[in-house]
């Protein structure tokens, strides 16, 4: 007898960290895994911002906490999956989802601006599968990682080169530990949204396009075969589908939750 729906998609004393949770998609992503029962770090940069958006989660009745954290920094990274364990009891599921994407021309990139965006989206995720992932093998009862990632991984656009090599590495990061994590039942997963006009990409549409970032996204969502562009609400669901047993044959994949944007450029 199949798994009833509710059933599969209880999140029920798992505990989930959501890394870039203060805001945005991060939160959306915090609030859908609370609300399938989850306890929920939100991991975050921010301190202010994100002990108020863990105010929000337990206002719905949910278990959430927030813990200041840079995640590129490999010192910050440690002692947050060590507070969690320490006040939640264990690690579940990680959803990467902090990420910085500054706006340049290639020839204009500095060394600084290079390495920080690698810091932040590329090794920070690399090393918070890393140290989370040694605690779910202690734990033995396997786990879930998502990565929320970006169709600029292979849809290009101008000034954005830093954060779409980043985006790239998430990816072939994401089969590679799929494939070394699989015996110990660890599912690896990607989601890759498209526009997602969250405020920090608001900004960033309007330097790359050079106009206003709401022609733009008029332009987009007119290209788009669902006929708008993205909400952070579309990469949670998404991201919680990848973090629950609905998902329990799923790893090295990269869902792309876009609208169909990718399939007219």
């Amino acid at each position: 007898m199949p798994s009833p729906i509710a059933e599969l998609y209880d999140l029920r004393h798992k505990v989930a960290i959501v890394t870039g949770a203060a805001a945005g998609i991060g939160a959306a992503i915090a609030e859908r895994l609370a609300q399938a029962g989850a306890c929920v770090a939100i991991a975050d940069v921010d301190a202010d911002v994100s002990a108020r958006t863990a105010e929000h989660v337990r206002g719905l009745g949910a278990i959430a906490r927030a813990f200041p954290c840079d995640v590129g920094r490999l010192d910050d990274i440690h002692r947050t999956v060590v507070s969690v364990v320490e006040t939640l009891g264990r690690v579940d599921v990680l959803v990467n989802c902090a990420g910085v994407f500054p706006v340049a021309p290639a020839l204009d990139v500095s060394e600084a601006t290079w390495d920080r965006v690698f810091a932040v989206n590329a090794k920070g995720a690399f090393f918070l599968a890393q140290v989370a992932s040694q605690q779910m093998i202690r734990q033995g009862t396997g786990g879930s990682i998502v990565t929320i990632a970006s169709i600029e991984a292979s849809m290009l656009a101008d000034k954005l080169l830093p954060y779409e090599a980043s985006q790239g590495a998430l990816i072939a990061m994401t089969r590679a530990l799929a494939r070394e994590l699989g015996p110990q039942r660890i599912r690896v997963n990607a989601v890759a949204p498209g526009i997602v006009p969250t405020s920090g990409a608001e900004s960033a549409l309007g330097a790359v396009s050079g106009g206003s970032p709401g022609e733009l996204k008029a332009r987009l969502a007119s290209r788009t075969p669902l006929g708008r562009l993205g909400t952070p609400d579309d990469v949670a669901r998404a991201a919680l589908f990848l973090a629950s047993s609905a998902a329990d044959f799923v790893t090295g994949a990269t869902l792309v939750v876009d609208g169909g944007l990718s399939s007219t450029w």
